[in-house]
């Protein structure tokens, strides 16, 4: 291989998607240096304080994989906690966050494309959204009981916002060029919405469902502290109780756990479904 072909392919690596992924990658380091130092931290203030109201790292990992993969071989060796409270806590809050992005999106379309209808709703819509989300629990406790459907319902309505609002702007800026190509070519309502409304707002929509993951992840734990009989909150709460910390810090540390994972995936889906749009910002930036 030539010199002049190596220093095409290290420019095409890195102007391209190639030094996409080395900054990724030292991104990762960087912030995986951080919490390794941080551990460590933990770990020696820990071992010298040695207090029972904060373990070690090492101690609450042990605790937490003894708590979560104690399991026969049938269970996929995960244990009874993890069936009982923790996947019944992750099946609200997908469902709670999933109906939240389907109600946000559908309204946001609506309500972007309408200058008379953002008008009615925008005093409503900011009325509610200022309403905590927590402090609405004993309203949804009366309506709909203890079950899940309340917990699945308090986490669509903290975190449809976002979405709702982000909807609304994001279809506000389509451009106008391309509204008026629509009406030109004289494409049906349902084409306007698959192939221009959602497309063209989607980043937008995309910050928005992000920004909801997050508050599900923290109104599904809040919503389990309160008439609750499983789930992960449910089990933090009891463990603090009934003064089992090294059960509450592993329910703690699986809350963290929980929350970069769901992030962690979130971004592969948001990077698929982006990459047109950042390699036009970049073409446009080049």
């Amino acid at each position: 291989m030539t010199f002049s072909h190596q220093r095409t392919k290290v420019t095409s690596l890195t102007n391209g998607r190639g030094w996409s992924a080395l900054e990724q990658i030292r991104s990762v380091a960087i912030g995986c240096s951080g919490v390794v130092i941080l551990l460590m931290a933990w770990q020696l203030a820990t071992a010298s304080a040695n207090s029972m109201f904060f373990p070690a790292p090492l101690t609450i990992a042990a605790h937490a994989a003894s708590m979560w993969f104690s399991g026969s071989a049938d269970q996929f060796f995960l244990s009874d906690y993890v069936y009982d409270d923790v996947l019944p806590s992750i099946g609200r809050l997908v469902a709670g966050w999933a109906a939240a992005v389907a109600i946000g999106v559908s309204l946001g379309v609506v309500i972007g494309r309408s200058r008379l209808l953002a008008s009615l709703t925008t005093p409503a819509i900011e009325f509610f959204r200022a309403l905590p989300s927590p402090a609405l629990i004993p309203i949804f406790l009366v309506l709909l009981g203890t079950e899940t459907k309340m917990r699945i319902t308090l986490i669509a309505f903290g975190s449809v916002w976002p979405v709702l609002l982000n909807t609304i702007e994001g279809v506000r800026q389509i451009d106008q060029t391309q509204l008026a190509t629509a009406q030109i070519f004289r494409l049906p309502l349902r084409a306007r919405l698959i192939d221009l409304f959602i497309p063209a707002a989607s980043p937008k929509i995309l910050a928005g469902m992000r920004i909801a993951l997050a508050i599900s992840v923290i109104l599904m734990v809040v919503s389990e502290l309160v008439a609750s009989t499983n789930g992960i909150g449910h089990q933090i709460s009891e463990a603090q109780t009934l003064f089992k910390l090294r059960d509450m810090w592993a329910g703690i540390v699986l809350l963290a756990i929980l929350g970069l994972s769901l992030n962690g995936v979130f971004s592969i889906f948001e990077n698929q479904v982006l990459h047109w749009h950042r390699g036009s910002r970049q073409r446009g930036v080049m």
